[in-house]
């Protein structure tokens, strides 16, 4: 039922054709697609990740680099609904287990929120992944087209 509800939600969202920029758009993450292993602290900034490659944070900072975006690791869906509702974040690209992808597009209702479904190899909360590709048409069926050079 979630990922049906999950579906309809996006495709509602890219029906209203909103268009925004990379700098109100916010791409939120779950702390659970870092390698267990890396010792690297990254709840606390984003920032401190290696790029080493071991997971997909490196794929997503990539993402946001490219396209301007606001990034966020949650580490829960309170944290989440806070980074949500920030009042420069004008729409989402959320990446998570599809319980908090459900919650989440509820909670932050009326801003729209497209989600992707992050992949559970090793259970739920632990060395999750998620489809680099899908963040990124995600993210671009949001973005508004960039200015012409002058």
């Amino acid at each position: 039922m979630r990922r049906v509800f999950i579906r309809f939600n996006n495709l509602l969202t890219r029906l209203r054709r909103r268009r925004i920029s990379g700098d109100n758009l916010l791409l939120l993450v779950p702390h659970c697609l870092q390698d267990s292993l890396c010792t690297q602290e990254i709840r606390r900034d984003i920032n401190h990740c290696r790029r080493c490659g071991q997971c997909d944070v490196a794929g997503l900072l990539k993402i946001r680099d490219r396209y301007g975006l606001l990034c966020n690791l949650a580490g829960g869906g309170g944290q989440a609904l806070a980074c949500a509702r920030r009042p420069e974040v004008k729409a989402v690209v959320a990446v998570a287990c599809e319980r908090e992808l459900t919650a989440g597009i509820l909670a932050a209702f009326p801003r729209p929120v497209l989600a992707v479904p992050n992949m559970r190899p090793h259970g739920p909360c632990r060395d999750t992944a998620v489809d680099l590709a899908r963040v990124e048409r995600a993210v671009l069926s949001l973005l508004a087209p960039a200015a012409p050079s002058a």
